[in-house]
């Protein structure tokens, strides 16, 4: 029988001829991202005791959840932190002035196709747009790493997600990703893979992909992978010169699901509070009152997703009764929506452009929410309390759909151009 992408990268990375759903094995990654919680694990690696780092090149740490520190605490973090690298050499450090980890390592060739990438953070599954097996670990985990180079990881069993048809007009990679977790719920990927295959897969843009990835976590998701093709190939070859080996899933391989979806049926979708899999037609919520949109965050604050935005804004303002912020995934980002343009368009619309950051995604600073007021975000996570007062309502949409809204006054359908 033949394998999945996971069997046979997870296979690969520890040295094994093979692997199968349940199988432990000693798995060496090429790269270990941590951010800001860099710190804890700099905190565990040190009660290990080794006193050297088995590898410095392969981590990477990116400072994006607090930037600049918002207070004194995260300071001396930021601090502690930046004395830890420059003692042990790590040269694939990213201060505060580059942008969010999950678009700053594909911007930097640290996504390679075949690879094993670990990261301190939920969303590590984003990468696996590149066909990598990218998945979250803990702090006392990636301290092991540091140490010896390897962990444990027993290998998932997956579940295979077939996109059938095209996108209608107004809907888009978001939409999809949601209609996906409303199906399967928020555990209904605990351990697995994903994988993605269609037609409309391959016709998707890097960066929609990446979206489907990046919230596949929402579902549970261990990690999510779609097939490297010849445009993961071309991208990631025009940001690193280091070789890799494109590894696809074999023709026979053994899913333990399979989910079709048919992008015909398909209408904008919203995740309603206090849930990613509180997922409804936008329809069905059209006409509720919004006090904040958000454009941006490591799901849909790429170029592309900033264009959209653009679009529905054909000129108009942000509703007088609503804060609309954007913020760019990365500084490159920001610089091509600057020279497009685009930063001009949201600022004489009334909008709010802050620094690259997780900003009010990560709930620790940068627009948060009063008692009994809402968002309409483009961003990942919708818990209670995640945006600032547990008693307000954070919404999950399309880029396209949080500007129409924002214009609005109230949750709408995107317009279509």
């Amino acid at each position: 029988m033949g394998k999945t992408m996971a069997e046979k990268i997870l296979a690969k990375a520890a040295g094994a001829k093979e692997a199968s759903p349940g199988d432990l094995l000693d798995v060496f990654p090429h790269v270990a991202m941590s951010h800001e919680n860099a710190g804890l694990v700099a905190k565990s690696f040190k009660e290990i005791g080794t006193g050297k780092l088995y590898d410095p090149d392969r981590i990477v740490i990116i400072f994006d959840h607090r930037v600049p520190a918002e207070s004194e605490k995260t300071a001396e973090g930021h601090k502690t932190v930046r004395e830890f690298v420059k003692k042990h050499g790590i040269k694939n450090f990213f201060d505060i002035n580059t942008g969010i980890c999950h678009q700053v390592l594909p911007e930097q060739g640290f996504c390679r196709p075949g690879e094993v990438l670990v990261g301190t953070d939920s969303h590590t599954t984003t990468h696996g747009a590149f066909g990598v097996f990218s998945t979250g670990i803990g702090a006392t985990e990636m301290a092991a790493v540091w140490a010896t180079g390897k962990l444990w990881l027993m290998v998932p069993e997956t579940i295979k997600v077939v996109v059938k048809g095209k996108f209608a007009p107004g809907v888009y990679s978001k939409d999809l990703i949601l209609h996906i977790i409303g199906k399967l719920r928020a555990d209904g990927a605990d351990y697995k893979s994903i994988e993605f295959f269609g037609p409309a897969i391959d016709e998707m843009t890097i960066a929609s992909r990446m979206v489907l990835t990046n919230l596949s976590m929402e579902a549970g998701a261990k990690s999510a992978m779609i097939p490297p093709d010849q445009k993961t190939i071309d991208y990631v070859k025009s940001v690193t010169d280091k070789p890799f080996e494109v590894i696809k899933p074999d023709p026979d391989a053994h899913y333990c699901q399979t989910l079709e979806i048919d992008l015909g049926q398909l209408t904008p979708q919203i995740a309603c509070p206090h849930m990613v899999d509180n997922v409804k037609p936008l329809a069905e919520v059209a006409g509720t009152q919004i006090h904040q949109a958000l454009l941006g965050s490591c799901t849909n604050g790429r170029l592309e997703d900033l264009e959209e935005g653009a679009r529905q804004l054909r000129g108009r303002r942000v509703h007088p009764e609503v804060r609309m912020l954007v913020i760019p995934a990365s500084w490159k980002v920001y610089r091509q929506a600057l020279d497009k343009g685009l930063i001009a368009a949201y600022i004489d619309a009334g909008a709010v452009v802050l620094n690259p950051g997780c900003g009010p995604c990560l709930g620790a600073h940068q627009g948060l929410l009063a008692p009994g007021e809402r968002c309409i975000s483009s961003t990942n996570r919708n818990f209670q309390g995640r945006m600032g007062s547990t008693q307000a309502e954070v919404y999950l949409a399309s880029p396209a759909a949080v500007v129409a809204s924002a214009v609005a006054g109230k949750i709408t359908l995107p317009e279509v151009n």
